[in-house]
Protein backbone atom coordinates (compact mmCIF):
# COMPACT_ATOMS: atom_id res chain seq x y z
CA UNK A 1 0.00 0.00 0.00
CA UNK A 2 1.52 3.30 -0.91
CA UNK A 3 1.24 6.49 0.94
CA UNK A 4 -0.54 9.26 -0.80
CA UNK A 5 1.42 12.31 -0.68
CA UNK A 6 -1.05 14.84 -1.26
CA UNK A 7 -3.16 14.38 1.23
CA UNK A 8 -3.57 17.16 3.88
CA UNK A 9 -3.37 15.60 7.30
CA UNK A 10 0.25 14.55 6.04
CA UNK A 11 2.18 13.81 8.95
CA UNK A 12 6.33 14.15 9.19
CA UNK A 13 8.46 12.89 11.95
CA UNK A 14 12.05 14.58 12.48
CA UNK A 15 14.60 12.92 14.05
CA UNK A 16 17.30 15.08 15.31
CA UNK A 17 17.04 18.51 16.54
CA UNK A 18 19.82 20.50 15.01
CA UNK A 19 20.18 23.39 12.35
CA UNK A 20 18.88 20.30 9.84
CA UNK A 21 16.51 19.44 11.88
CA UNK A 22 15.28 22.72 12.76
CA UNK A 23 15.20 23.52 9.01
CA UNK A 24 13.53 20.76 7.53
CA UNK A 25 10.78 21.38 10.20
CA UNK A 26 10.17 24.83 9.11
CA UNK A 27 9.95 24.17 5.44
CA UNK A 28 7.39 21.32 6.33
CA UNK A 29 4.81 23.40 8.36
CA UNK A 30 5.34 26.17 6.32
CA UNK A 31 4.37 23.80 3.80
CA UNK A 32 1.13 22.84 5.12
CA UNK A 33 2.05 19.71 6.73
CA UNK A 34 1.85 18.36 10.03
CA UNK A 35 5.40 18.28 12.25
CA UNK A 36 6.51 15.98 15.29
CA UNK A 37 10.37 16.79 16.21
CA UNK A 38 12.34 14.41 18.35
CA UNK A 39 15.92 14.50 19.50
CA UNK A 40 17.61 12.41 22.58
CA UNK A 41 19.12 15.07 24.28
CA UNK A 42 16.80 16.64 26.78
CA UNK A 43 15.17 19.79 26.18
CA UNK A 44 16.64 19.95 22.41
CA UNK A 45 13.50 18.85 20.84
CA UNK A 46 11.45 21.86 22.78
CA UNK A 47 14.38 24.48 22.33
CA UNK A 48 14.09 23.74 18.19
CA UNK A 49 10.32 24.32 18.31
CA UNK A 50 10.60 27.33 20.10
CA UNK A 51 13.76 28.13 17.32
CA UNK A 52 11.53 27.65 14.54
CA UNK A 53 8.68 29.74 15.83
CA UNK A 54 10.80 32.50 16.32
CA UNK A 55 11.92 32.03 12.45
CA UNK A 56 8.33 31.98 11.20
CA UNK A 57 7.32 35.33 13.60
CA UNK A 58 10.67 36.99 12.30
CA UNK A 59 9.13 36.29 8.38
CA UNK A 60 6.36 38.29 9.37
CA UNK A 61 8.03 41.08 11.18
CA UNK A 62 10.02 40.91 7.70
CA UNK A 63 6.73 40.70 6.00
CA UNK A 64 7.12 37.72 3.77
CA UNK A 65 4.23 35.53 5.70
CA UNK A 66 0.53 37.07 7.29
CA UNK A 67 0.39 36.14 10.61
CA UNK A 68 -2.81 34.10 10.07
CA UNK A 69 -0.52 32.00 7.80
CA UNK A 70 2.23 31.95 10.63
CA UNK A 71 0.16 30.89 13.40
CA UNK A 72 -1.30 28.14 11.20
CA UNK A 73 2.19 27.03 10.74
CA UNK A 74 3.20 27.38 14.36
CA UNK A 75 0.14 24.98 15.56
CA UNK A 76 1.31 22.30 13.25
CA UNK A 77 5.02 22.02 15.09
CA UNK A 78 4.94 19.88 18.48
CA UNK A 79 7.58 18.21 20.00
CA UNK A 80 8.08 14.29 20.55
CA UNK A 81 9.39 12.86 23.99
CA UNK A 82 10.23 9.76 22.22
CA UNK A 83 10.10 8.29 18.98
CA UNK A 84 7.18 6.15 19.66
CA UNK A 85 5.48 9.66 19.26
CA UNK A 86 6.52 9.31 15.55
CA UNK A 87 3.99 6.25 15.58
CA UNK A 88 1.17 8.16 13.28
CA UNK A 89 3.98 10.18 10.84
CA UNK A 90 3.31 9.09 7.19
CA UNK A 91 7.21 10.03 6.38
CA UNK A 92 10.17 10.08 9.09
CA UNK A 93 13.02 11.97 8.16
CA UNK A 94 16.23 11.35 10.35
CA UNK A 95 18.99 13.97 10.68
CA UNK A 96 21.31 13.14 13.25
CA UNK A 97 24.81 12.37 13.51
CA UNK A 98 27.04 11.42 10.36
CA UNK A 99 27.79 7.86 12.12
CA UNK A 100 26.27 4.51 10.25
CA UNK A 101 25.74 2.44 13.18
CA UNK A 102 23.90 5.17 15.09
CA UNK A 103 21.98 5.89 11.79
CA UNK A 104 21.11 1.82 11.26
CA UNK A 105 20.01 1.56 15.10
CA UNK A 106 17.47 4.75 15.03
CA UNK A 107 15.89 2.92 11.40
CA UNK A 108 15.25 -0.26 13.07
CA UNK A 109 13.20 1.19 16.25
CA UNK A 110 11.84 3.29 13.66
CA UNK A 111 10.84 -0.10 11.82
CA UNK A 112 9.54 -1.40 15.08
CA UNK A 113 7.22 1.54 15.71
CA UNK A 114 5.43 3.65 12.60
CA UNK A 115 2.80 1.90 10.33
CA UNK A 116 3.84 -0.61 7.01
CA UNK A 117 3.42 2.16 4.39
CA UNK A 118 5.46 4.93 6.38
CA UNK A 119 8.28 6.63 4.02
CA UNK A 120 11.80 6.09 6.20
CA UNK A 121 14.49 8.83 4.84
CA UNK A 122 17.93 10.22 5.89
CA UNK A 123 19.04 13.55 5.31
CA UNK A 124 22.99 11.83 5.65
CA UNK A 125 24.99 13.53 2.87
CA UNK A 126 27.74 11.23 3.04
CA UNK A 127 26.84 7.96 3.96
CA UNK A 128 25.53 5.06 1.37
CA UNK A 129 21.55 4.61 1.62
CA UNK A 130 21.68 1.19 1.15
CA UNK A 131 24.22 1.00 3.81
CA UNK A 132 21.54 1.99 6.08
CA UNK A 133 18.95 0.28 4.80
CA UNK A 134 20.83 -2.87 5.01
CA UNK A 135 19.75 -3.37 8.31
CA UNK A 136 16.13 -3.13 7.48
CA UNK A 137 13.51 -5.40 6.79
CA UNK A 138 11.45 -2.99 4.51
CA UNK A 139 13.79 -1.91 2.27
CA UNK A 140 11.52 -0.39 -0.55
CA UNK A 141 10.56 2.18 1.78
CA UNK A 142 13.82 3.57 2.86
CA UNK A 143 15.42 6.64 0.78
CA UNK A 144 17.45 9.71 1.30
CA UNK A 145 15.66 13.12 1.25
CA UNK A 146 18.88 15.10 1.62
CA UNK A 147 18.53 18.81 2.26
CA UNK A 148 21.16 21.87 2.15
CA UNK A 149 22.30 23.82 4.77
CA UNK A 150 20.18 26.63 5.69
CA UNK A 151 17.61 24.67 4.78
CA UNK A 152 14.85 27.51 4.49
CA UNK A 153 17.23 29.42 2.05
CA UNK A 154 18.37 26.86 -0.31
CA UNK A 155 15.41 25.44 -2.40
CA UNK A 156 17.44 21.75 -3.52
CA UNK A 157 16.53 18.52 -2.07
CA UNK A 158 18.00 15.13 -3.08
CA UNK A 159 15.70 12.61 -3.61
CA UNK A 160 17.91 9.11 -3.35
CA UNK A 161 17.43 5.92 -4.34
CA UNK A 162 19.04 3.20 -2.65
CA UNK A 163 19.43 -0.23 -4.32
CA UNK A 164 15.70 -1.30 -3.17
CA UNK A 165 13.93 1.85 -3.20
CA UNK A 166 9.99 1.42 -4.76
CA UNK A 167 9.47 3.67 -7.87
CA UNK A 168 6.18 4.85 -5.61
CA UNK A 169 8.31 6.10 -2.72
CA UNK A 170 10.14 8.71 -5.49
CA UNK A 171 7.36 9.66 -6.61
CA UNK A 172 5.84 10.49 -3.27
CA UNK A 173 9.13 12.03 -2.01
CA UNK A 174 9.07 14.19 -5.04
CA UNK A 175 5.57 15.32 -4.31
CA UNK A 176 6.53 15.86 -0.75
CA UNK A 177 9.76 17.77 -1.55
CA UNK A 178 7.70 20.25 -3.05
CA UNK A 179 4.91 20.47 -0.82
CA UNK A 180 8.15 21.59 1.52
CA UNK A 181 8.82 24.63 -1.22
CA UNK A 182 11.82 22.94 -2.57
CA UNK A 183 13.09 21.50 -6.00
CA UNK A 184 13.35 17.70 -5.72
CA UNK A 185 15.76 16.16 -8.02
CA UNK A 186 15.71 12.19 -8.50
CA UNK A 187 19.54 10.59 -7.49
CA UNK A 188 21.51 7.57 -7.70
CA UNK A 189 23.08 6.36 -4.34
CA UNK A 190 26.38 6.43 -4.90
CA UNK A 191 29.32 8.77 -3.32
CA UNK A 192 28.74 12.13 -2.89
CA UNK A 193 25.47 11.93 -4.27
CA UNK A 194 24.72 14.70 -6.99
CA UNK A 195 25.69 18.22 -5.48
CA UNK A 196 28.82 17.11 -3.70
CA UNK A 197 30.11 15.14 -6.43
CA UNK A 198 29.65 17.39 -9.12
CA UNK A 199 31.30 20.22 -6.64
CA UNK A 200 34.20 18.44 -7.04
CA UNK A 201 35.79 19.63 -9.76
CA UNK A 202 35.82 23.44 -8.63
CA UNK A 203 38.34 23.14 -5.91
CA UNK A 204 40.18 20.10 -7.05
CA UNK A 205 41.32 21.92 -10.25
CA UNK A 206 42.14 25.01 -9.04
CA UNK A 207 44.31 23.75 -6.06
CA UNK A 208 45.93 21.70 -9.14
CA UNK A 209 46.88 25.06 -10.66
CA UNK A 210 48.02 26.72 -7.93
CA UNK A 211 50.04 23.74 -6.66
CA UNK A 212 51.89 24.08 -10.16
CA UNK A 213 52.89 27.70 -9.68
CA UNK A 214 50.34 29.08 -12.59
CA UNK A 215 48.59 31.62 -10.57
CA UNK A 216 47.75 32.71 -6.80
CA UNK A 217 44.47 31.65 -5.16
CA UNK A 218 43.63 35.27 -5.00
CA UNK A 219 44.08 35.31 -9.13
CA UNK A 220 42.23 32.15 -9.79
CA UNK A 221 38.91 33.48 -7.57
CA UNK A 222 39.68 36.88 -9.65
CA UNK A 223 38.90 34.90 -12.76
CA UNK A 224 36.78 32.70 -11.88
CA UNK A 225 34.24 35.34 -10.41
CA UNK A 226 35.15 38.16 -13.12
CA UNK A 227 35.33 36.16 -15.96
CA UNK A 228 32.87 32.90 -15.19
CA UNK A 229 30.41 34.19 -13.17
CA UNK A 230 30.72 32.35 -10.21
CA UNK A 231 29.39 34.18 -6.89
CA UNK A 232 32.41 33.14 -5.32
CA UNK A 233 36.18 31.65 -6.17
CA UNK A 234 37.15 28.22 -5.32
CA UNK A 235 39.74 29.41 -2.90
CA UNK A 236 37.00 31.66 -1.12
CA UNK A 237 34.69 28.57 -1.22
CA UNK A 238 37.20 26.09 0.37
CA UNK A 239 37.57 28.70 3.06
CA UNK A 240 33.90 29.23 3.81
CA UNK A 241 33.08 25.42 3.87
CA UNK A 242 35.97 24.99 5.62
CA UNK A 243 38.81 22.52 4.92
CA UNK A 244 38.51 20.51 7.63
CA UNK A 245 35.36 19.43 6.24
CA UNK A 246 35.96 19.66 2.45
CA UNK A 247 39.56 17.78 2.37
CA UNK A 248 37.67 14.70 3.97
CA UNK A 249 34.54 14.59 1.72
CA UNK A 250 36.87 14.72 -1.17
CA UNK A 251 38.60 11.90 0.03
CA UNK A 252 35.36 9.90 0.48
CA UNK A 253 34.27 10.64 -2.66
CA UNK A 254 37.76 9.93 -4.61
CA UNK A 255 37.97 6.44 -2.31
CA UNK A 256 34.76 6.18 -3.12
CA UNK A 257 34.93 5.87 -6.60
CA UNK A 258 38.16 3.70 -6.67
CA UNK A 259 40.65 6.58 -7.44
CA UNK A 260 39.34 7.99 -10.23
CA UNK A 261 41.92 10.31 -10.95
CA UNK A 262 39.19 13.09 -12.08
CA UNK A 263 38.42 13.22 -8.78
CA UNK A 264 41.58 13.33 -6.79
CA UNK A 265 42.65 16.33 -4.95
CA UNK A 266 46.16 17.73 -4.18
CA UNK A 267 48.87 17.36 -1.32
CA UNK A 268 48.32 21.36 -0.68
CA UNK A 269 44.45 20.59 0.20
CA UNK A 270 45.44 18.20 2.89
CA UNK A 271 48.80 20.51 3.75
CA UNK A 272 46.14 23.53 4.92
CA UNK A 273 44.30 21.46 7.09
CA UNK A 274 47.44 19.85 8.86
CA UNK A 275 48.67 23.53 9.30
CA UNK A 276 45.22 23.98 11.12
CA UNK A 277 44.38 26.84 8.35
CA UNK A 278 41.31 25.63 7.69
CA UNK A 279 39.24 28.65 6.77
CA UNK A 280 37.36 31.76 8.12
CA UNK A 281 36.63 29.69 11.06
CA UNK A 282 40.17 30.15 11.75
CA UNK A 283 40.78 33.52 10.37
CA UNK A 284 43.37 31.66 8.39
CA UNK A 285 43.16 29.23 5.03
CA UNK A 286 43.92 30.32 2.02
CA UNK A 287 43.20 33.85 2.87
CA UNK A 288 43.49 35.73 6.19
CA UNK A 289 40.87 37.44 7.44
CA UNK A 290 40.64 40.12 10.07
CA UNK A 291 38.65 39.99 13.61
CA UNK A 292 35.20 40.28 12.26
CA UNK A 293 35.80 37.58 9.48
CA UNK A 294 36.04 39.98 6.51
CA UNK A 295 38.61 38.61 4.20
CA UNK A 296 41.64 40.58 3.63
CA UNK A 297 42.53 40.62 -0.50
CA UNK A 298 45.96 40.71 -1.67
CA UNK A 299 46.04 43.34 -4.10
CA UNK A 300 46.59 41.08 -7.49
CA UNK A 301 46.23 44.25 -10.20
CA UNK A 302 49.59 46.16 -10.48
CA UNK A 303 49.53 49.16 -12.16
CA UNK A 304 50.14 49.36 -16.01
CA UNK A 305 52.55 52.06 -17.00
CA UNK A 306 53.61 50.89 -20.55
CA UNK A 307 53.19 52.08 -23.57
CA UNK A 308 50.36 49.82 -25.09
CA UNK A 309 50.66 47.77 -27.99
CA UNK A 310 49.27 49.51 -31.26
CA UNK A 311 50.97 46.62 -33.71
CA UNK A 312 50.73 43.38 -33.11
CA UNK A 313 50.70 40.14 -35.57
CA UNK A 314 48.13 36.98 -35.37
CA UNK A 315 49.31 33.24 -34.68
CA UNK A 316 46.44 31.93 -36.22
CA UNK A 317 43.04 33.82 -37.86
CA UNK A 318 41.08 34.54 -34.57
CA UNK A 319 37.34 36.25 -35.24
CA UNK A 320 37.71 36.66 -31.51
CA UNK A 321 40.90 38.34 -31.45
CA UNK A 322 39.81 40.46 -34.68
CA UNK A 323 37.24 42.11 -33.18
CA UNK A 324 38.85 42.86 -29.85
CA UNK A 325 41.83 44.50 -32.08
CA UNK A 326 39.25 46.79 -33.64
CA UNK A 327 37.78 48.00 -30.52
CA UNK A 328 41.32 48.65 -29.50
CA UNK A 329 41.68 50.45 -32.63
CA UNK A 330 45.21 47.79 -32.68
CA UNK A 331 46.61 46.93 -36.18
CA UNK A 332 47.09 43.55 -37.57
CA UNK A 333 50.18 43.14 -39.19
CA UNK A 334 50.32 41.40 -42.14
CA UNK A 335 53.56 39.81 -41.82
CA UNK A 336 55.35 39.36 -39.10
CA UNK A 337 57.78 41.81 -38.18
CA UNK A 338 60.05 40.73 -36.14
CA UNK A 339 59.38 43.08 -33.81
CA UNK A 340 55.12 43.25 -32.90
CA UNK A 341 53.82 41.02 -30.63
CA UNK A 342 52.47 37.81 -31.59
CA UNK A 343 48.59 37.25 -30.09
CA UNK A 344 47.09 34.00 -30.11
CA UNK A 345 43.64 32.71 -28.05
CA UNK A 346 44.69 29.21 -27.58
CA UNK A 347 42.29 26.08 -26.93
CA UNK A 348 43.55 23.60 -24.56
CA UNK A 349 47.16 24.87 -25.30
CA UNK A 350 49.92 26.54 -23.57
CA UNK A 351 52.27 28.92 -25.08
CA UNK A 352 55.00 26.29 -25.46
CA UNK A 353 53.16 23.77 -27.57
CA UNK A 354 51.59 26.62 -29.97
CA UNK A 355 55.15 28.16 -30.42
CA UNK A 356 56.52 24.33 -31.10
CA UNK A 357 53.39 23.70 -33.54
CA UNK A 358 53.58 27.21 -35.44
CA UNK A 359 57.26 27.75 -35.22
CA UNK A 360 56.80 30.97 -33.53
CA UNK A 361 59.00 32.85 -31.48
CA UNK A 362 57.91 32.52 -27.97
CA UNK A 363 59.77 35.52 -26.62
CA UNK A 364 56.97 37.43 -28.29
CA UNK A 365 53.93 35.20 -27.84
CA UNK A 366 51.33 36.31 -25.57
CA UNK A 367 48.27 34.37 -25.55
CA UNK A 368 44.61 35.49 -24.16
CA UNK A 369 41.46 33.97 -23.08
CA UNK A 370 39.17 35.30 -25.40
CA UNK A 371 36.74 32.38 -24.43
CA UNK A 372 34.47 34.27 -21.42
CA UNK A 373 35.42 37.79 -22.48
CA UNK A 374 38.00 39.92 -21.77
CA UNK A 375 35.76 43.18 -20.60
CA UNK A 376 35.33 42.18 -17.31
CA UNK A 377 38.82 40.39 -16.50
CA UNK A 378 41.55 39.83 -19.16
CA UNK A 379 43.32 36.74 -18.76
CA UNK A 380 47.10 36.75 -20.68
CA UNK A 381 50.24 33.95 -20.91
CA UNK A 382 52.78 33.52 -22.01
CA UNK A 383 56.06 30.85 -22.22
CA UNK A 384 59.36 30.80 -20.35
CA UNK A 385 61.54 32.99 -21.29
CA UNK A 386 59.07 35.63 -22.47
CA UNK A 387 59.93 39.82 -23.42
CA UNK A 388 58.71 41.69 -20.81
CA UNK A 389 58.27 45.08 -22.28
CA UNK A 390 56.03 43.07 -25.19
CA UNK A 391 53.92 41.48 -22.07
CA UNK A 392 53.44 44.70 -20.31
CA UNK A 393 52.81 46.16 -23.68
CA UNK A 394 50.08 43.88 -24.51
CA UNK A 395 48.68 43.88 -20.59
CA UNK A 396 48.15 47.83 -21.10
CA UNK A 397 46.58 47.12 -23.94
CA UNK A 398 44.12 45.35 -22.97
CA UNK A 399 43.73 47.57 -19.59
CA UNK A 400 42.03 50.24 -21.64
CA UNK A 401 38.89 47.81 -22.01
CA UNK A 402 39.16 45.90 -19.34
CA UNK A 403 38.31 45.99 -15.71
CA UNK A 404 41.67 44.06 -15.04
CA UNK A 405 44.49 42.10 -16.43
CA UNK A 406 45.69 38.87 -14.98
CA UNK A 407 49.35 37.37 -15.84
CA UNK A 408 49.48 33.79 -15.27
CA UNK A 409 52.23 31.11 -16.25
CA UNK A 410 52.67 29.11 -18.86
CA UNK A 411 49.51 26.26 -18.94
CA UNK A 412 47.28 23.93 -21.20
CA UNK A 413 43.67 25.89 -20.88
CA UNK A 414 44.49 28.91 -19.22
CA UNK A 415 42.70 28.93 -16.17
CA UNK A 416 38.97 29.30 -16.94
CA UNK A 417 38.90 26.83 -20.13
CA UNK A 418 40.80 24.60 -17.88
CA UNK A 419 38.37 24.74 -14.85
CA UNK A 420 35.27 25.10 -16.50
CA UNK A 421 36.01 21.90 -19.06
CA UNK A 422 36.42 19.80 -15.56
CA UNK A 423 33.12 20.79 -14.41
CA UNK A 424 31.86 20.23 -17.49
CA UNK A 425 33.20 16.79 -18.01
CA UNK A 426 32.58 15.85 -14.59
CA UNK A 427 28.63 16.50 -14.95
CA UNK A 428 28.99 14.51 -18.21
CA UNK A 429 30.43 11.41 -16.68
CA UNK A 430 27.61 11.88 -14.05
CA UNK A 431 24.95 11.45 -16.61
CA UNK A 432 26.94 8.94 -18.53
CA UNK A 433 26.89 6.84 -15.46
CA UNK A 434 23.51 7.65 -14.34
CA UNK A 435 23.82 9.86 -11.08
CA UNK A 436 20.29 11.98 -11.84
CA UNK A 437 19.08 12.76 -15.33
CA UNK A 438 21.18 15.62 -17.46
CA UNK A 439 18.49 18.21 -16.25
CA UNK A 440 18.51 17.21 -12.85
CA UNK A 441 22.48 17.73 -12.77
CA UNK A 442 21.96 20.86 -13.68
CA UNK A 443 18.87 22.09 -11.56
CA UNK A 444 21.50 20.60 -8.75
CA UNK A 445 24.44 22.06 -9.63
CA UNK A 446 22.68 25.97 -9.90
CA UNK A 447 20.29 25.07 -6.62
CA UNK A 448 22.72 23.41 -4.26
CA UNK A 449 25.98 25.31 -4.66
CA UNK A 450 24.88 28.30 -7.42
CA UNK A 451 26.77 27.79 -10.18
CA UNK A 452 26.00 29.91 -12.90
CA UNK A 453 25.34 27.24 -15.78
CA UNK A 454 24.94 23.46 -14.29
CA UNK A 455 27.56 21.45 -15.11
CA UNK A 456 26.78 20.28 -18.59
CA UNK A 457 25.12 22.67 -20.27
CA UNK A 458 28.28 23.83 -19.01
CA UNK A 459 29.67 21.96 -21.77
CA UNK A 460 27.48 23.11 -24.59
CA UNK A 461 28.51 26.71 -23.58
CA UNK A 462 31.23 26.37 -24.16
CA UNK A 463 30.96 24.73 -27.16
CA UNK A 464 30.93 20.81 -26.80
CA UNK A 465 34.03 20.11 -29.24
CA UNK A 466 35.93 23.30 -27.23
CA UNK A 467 35.57 21.40 -23.76
CA UNK A 468 36.33 18.00 -25.37
CA UNK A 469 39.68 19.59 -27.55
CA UNK A 470 40.10 21.38 -23.96
CA UNK A 471 39.93 17.91 -22.08
CA UNK A 472 42.28 16.41 -25.03
CA UNK A 473 44.80 18.70 -24.94
CA UNK A 474 45.34 18.97 -21.12
CA UNK A 475 45.54 15.28 -20.88
CA UNK A 476 47.89 14.90 -24.09
CA UNK A 477 50.40 17.68 -23.03
CA UNK A 478 50.41 16.93 -18.99
CA UNK A 479 49.98 13.36 -19.46
CA UNK A 480 47.44 12.75 -16.80
CA UNK A 481 44.69 10.71 -16.82
CA UNK A 482 42.70 13.12 -14.69
CA UNK A 483 41.97 14.81 -17.74
CA UNK A 484 40.20 12.09 -19.83
CA UNK A 485 36.88 13.22 -21.26
CA UNK A 486 33.92 11.46 -20.51
CA UNK A 487 32.13 9.34 -23.23
CA UNK A 488 28.99 11.36 -22.73
CA UNK A 489 30.45 14.86 -24.10
CA UNK A 490 33.03 13.05 -26.53
CA UNK A 491 29.92 10.88 -28.72
CA UNK A 492 27.81 14.14 -28.17
CA UNK A 493 30.87 16.54 -29.58
CA UNK A 494 31.95 14.26 -32.19
CA UNK A 495 28.10 13.93 -33.59
CA UNK A 496 27.39 17.38 -33.30
CA UNK A 497 24.87 16.88 -31.10
CA UNK A 498 22.76 18.84 -27.95
CA UNK A 499 24.72 17.82 -24.79
CA UNK A 500 21.50 16.75 -23.35
CA UNK A 501 20.65 13.92 -25.90
CA UNK A 502 19.55 10.83 -24.28
CA UNK A 503 21.21 7.57 -24.95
Amino acid sequence: MSLDAQKQDLKIGIVGAGAMGRGIAQVSVTGGMQVAIFDAADGAAKAAQEFVTSMINRSVEKGRMDRAEADAAISRLTAASSLKDLSDCDLVVEAIVENIAIKQSVFQDLESIVRRDTIITSNTSSIRISSIASVCKHRGRIAGLHFFNPVPLMKLVEVINGTDTTPDVTAALEVIGKRMGRVPVVVKDAPGFLVNLGGRAYTTEALRIVSEGVATPAEVDAIMRDSCGFRMGPFELLDLTGIDVNFPVSQIIYNGYFHDKRLSTYPLHESMMEAGRLGRKTKAGFYDYDEDGTIIRPEIDVPLTATPARRVVLAEPSGALDGLLRDLGVSVVAKDDGVSPILADPVGEDCTALAIRLNLDAKRLVAIDTHTGVYSRATVMTAPGADEGTVLAVMAMLKEVSGGVTRIKDNPGFVAQRIRAMIANLGCEMAQIGIASPEDIDKGMKLGLNYPLGSVELAENMGNRNCLRILEQLQTITGEERYRPSQWLRRRALLNLPIHTPD
